[in-house]
C-alpha cells in the first residue's frame, strides 16, 4: 500500500458512492480491529479504484485495488494492526484516500497500473478522503474517576444514587437487596414478597461473551453434549476404520505367505527339472556311444574274409 500524498481532490461528479465516510475501529491494546468499506458504481462505465493511507505500516487493506463493473458494488476491508499502547483520548489523525477513475470496458484487476491514477496525464481522477475514528470497546470502558468513583462502578449504581453522587451529597454504593431483607427481618418489619410470577425469561444464545479480561466464552450445556456426541461418533468411525485396516493387513500378510510358498515350490520344481535334464543328457550320451558294429559281428566278418582269402589263393 502506497504512502498517501494529501492533496485537495477535484470537485466533480462522483464516480463512486462510498460508505462509510469515517472508518470506525474498536480499539483494544494488542488486538486487531477491522472495518468494511462499501463502494457503489452507479455509472455505466467500468471504474478502477485504489486505496492509500498516511500510515501504511499500521493498516492492511484487502484488496487495495480493484475494478467495479457498471451498476455494481464492491467491498474491501481495512484492518488496523495490533497496537502496543492507546493514543491519548483515542484521538487518531490517520487518513485514507480512495482514488477512482474510468477504466476501459472489460478491464480486470490485472490491468490496473499506477499510471491510471496519475493526474499529470490529464485524466480525471476522483479522490475521496476518509477519516479514522477510534472507539473504546463496550465491555471495557475507560476508568476515569468522577467524584472519586470510577465510571465502571458508577454504571452499576441506580439512578437515584447517580444523582446523589453527581451532587456530592452522598457517595456510597446501594446496599444489596438481601441486606435490606435481613435488616427488615431484624427490625420486625413486615416483608412483602412478590406474588406475580416471572414472565418472558430470556436465556442467552448459543454463544455468550463474558465481560472479563481473559476473554472466556461461555457455552450452554446442550452445545457441550452435542460436541461430545460428535466426538464419540468420530471415535467410533475411527475404530471401524482401524478394524478394516487390520483385516486388510492380515489378508495382505496371508497373500504374502502364499506368494512366498509358491516361489519356494517353483524353485524346487526348477531344481528337479534341472536334475532330470542332466540325467536325460547322460542317458542320451551313453546311447550314442553304444551305437556302431558289435564286436561279434566284426569277428565273424574277419573270419569270413580270411576264409575267402585262403580259398581264392588256393
Amino acid at each position: 500500500m502506497e504512502q498517501l500524498d494529501i492533496q485537495n481532490p477535484g470537485a466533480k461528479k462522483p464516480l463512486l458512492e462510498i460508505q462509510p465516510r469515517e472508518l470506525k475501529f474498536t480499539f483494544e491494546v494488542k488486538k486487531q480491529s477491522s472495518c468494511a468499506v462499501h463502494l457503489t458504481n452507479a455509472s455505466d462505465q467500468y471504474v478502477a479504484f485504489k486505496v492509500k493511507t498516511t500510515s501504511p505500516k499500521k493498516y492492511c487493506v484487502r484488496p487495495n485495488i480493484g475494478v467495479i463493473k457498471p451498476k455494481s458494488t464492491y467491498d474491501f476491508t481495512v484492518t488496523m494492526q495490533a497496537q502496543k499502547s492507546a493514543p491519548t483520548d483515542l484521538q487518531c489523525k490517520d487518513k485514507f484516500l480512495i482514488q477512482s477513475t474510468i477504466a476501459p470496458f472489460g478491464s480486470t484487476e490485472e490491468a490496473i497500473t499506477p499510471d491510471m491514477f496519475a493526474k499529470d496525464s490529464g485524466k480525471y481522477v476522483e479522490e475521496c478522503k476518509l477519516k479514522v475514528l477510534l472507539t473504546s470497546p463496550s465491555h471495557s470502558p475507560v476508568l476515569s474517576p468522577v467524584n472519586g468513583v470510577p465510571k465502571l462502578e458508577q454504571a452499576c449504581l441506580s439512578k437515584p444514587e447517580e444523582e446523589k453522587l453527581s451532587t456530592g451529597v452522598e457517595n456510597r454504593f446501594p446496599r444489596p437487596a438481601m441486606s435490606l431483607f435481613n435488616e427488615k427481618v431484624a427490625r420486625g418489619t413486615e416483608v412483602s414478597t412478590p406474588t406475580k410470577p416471572v414472565e418472558n425469561v430470556q436465556f442467552p444464545g448459543n454463544h455468550v461473551k463474558l465481560n472479563s479480561d481473559d476473554g472466556v466464552v461461555a457455552r450452554p450445556l446442550y452445545d457441550v453434549e452435542e460436541t461430545r456426541k460428535i466426538l464419540l461418533r468420530e471415535i467410533e468411525e475411527l475404530k471401524s476404520k482401524l478394524k478394516t485396516l487390520d483385516s486388510e493387513l492380515i489378508q495382505a500378510n496371508s497373500n504374502i505367505k502364499k506368494v512366498a510358498e509358491e516361489k519356494t515350490g517353483a524353485i524346487q520344481e526348477n531344481e528337479t527339472l534341472k536334475k532330470e535334464l542332466v540325467t536325460m543328457r547322460r542317458k542320451v550320451g551313453a546311447r550314442s556311444i553304444e551305437r556302431g558294429f558289435p564286436p561279434l559281428f566284426v569277428c565273424m566278418v574277419a573270419i569270413i574274409s580270411l576264409t575267402l582269402g585262403f580259398l581264392l589263393h588256393g
